[in-house]
């Protein structure tokens, strides 16, 4: 079977169609074991950090720093810090510790399902 220009422009258009739709909708969610969050610290995943500030209490944020959004990489105790620029927050509260970030990180969804913890979007 031969390629015709209609076929080829449906096939492209279709294709466009599929990749702005995936571009534009919900973000995947990510998930880890409650096991995994340590008290009084977090982790960091790809998008998401989960911190557990006191026994079996669980908040999310955007792993993406307010300052310049740059990924935050760092845990350090109960904080978490951007190496681009050194914004640190508190990960109980989500607050700067120090700046030159002036704005708190950005709450996240964060859904308990059994022993595992689902974040997703950021609210807003």
């Amino acid at each position: 079977m031969t390629c015709s220009r209609r076929l080829f422009l449906l096939g492209t258009a279709t294709t466009f169609a599929g990749a702005f739709l995936a571009a534009c909708g919900e973000p995947p969610s990510e998930e880890v074991a409650k096991t995994a969050v340590p008290v009084g610290s977090a982790v960091i995943l790809d998008r998401f950090i989960i911190a557990q500030p006191n026994p079996g209490e669980y908040v999310a944020y955007s792993a993406v720093c307010p300052h310049q959004q740059q990924k935050i990489t760092v845990v350090d105790g109960e904080n978490v810090r951007c190496t681009a620029h050194g914004s640190v927050f508190n990960t109980a509260s989500g607050e700067v510790v120090s700046g030159p970030s002036l704005n708190p990180l950005t709450t996240a969804a964060l859904e308990e399902t059994g022993d595992q913890l689902v974040v997703s979007n950021p609210e807003g």
